[in-house]
């Protein structure tokens, strides 16, 4: 965690956040780019985070997306939260298609198997990414939706 992570804390945890949710991806990828891939959103905020890149379920084209995860056991956990907001993001819908992604942690690169996890699997690592980013709860409550948890595994 870094010294504006309380920050970032509280900025995700306001309730207009889902709608500016574009200008935050656009505004992501536009410091993406001007440092080469280097720093992103959630590297300011001091937050662990990855570049999901899965195959489109319907394009067949590999489609980035960066995502706060949380590290565990030799592994990542993601949450398709989209900040509570009502829909599911898409990348959520192609991972389950696919199973499997490539994510880019730093500036290395890692294949990936992706589970999504349910039950009391997936409550017992709820409450593990809750520590990382208490937010989640914040928005398991925005919406009416599960939020659903992956687990990416690099494979061998």
């Amino acid at each position: 965690m870094g010294l504006l992570t309380p920050l970032a804390v509280r900025i995700g945890a306001l309730p207009w956040m889902p709608k500016l949710l574009p200008q935050v991806v656009w505004t992501d990828r536009r410091l993406q780019s001007l440092t080469g891939g280097r720093y992103s959103v959630l590297d300011i905020a001091g937050l662990p985070n990855l570049v999901l890149t899965v195959v489109g379920r319907k394009s067949g084209l590999p489609r980035s997306t960066p995502l706060l995860c949380v590290p565990y056991d030799g592994r990542w956990l993601v949450a398709g939260s989209y900040f509570g907001g009502p829909d599911m993001p898409v990348w959520v819908h192609n991972l389950r298609a696919a199973g499997e992604a490539t994510v880019r942690v730093g500036r290395t690169s890692y294949d990936v198997t992706a589970r999504e996890v349910t039950g009391d699997e997936r409550a017992e690592l709820w409450q593990v990414m809750l520590r990382t980013w208490p937010n989640f709860a914040t928005y398991e409550k925005r919406t009416d939706r599960v939020i659903p948890v992956f687990e990416l595994a690099p494979r061998t």
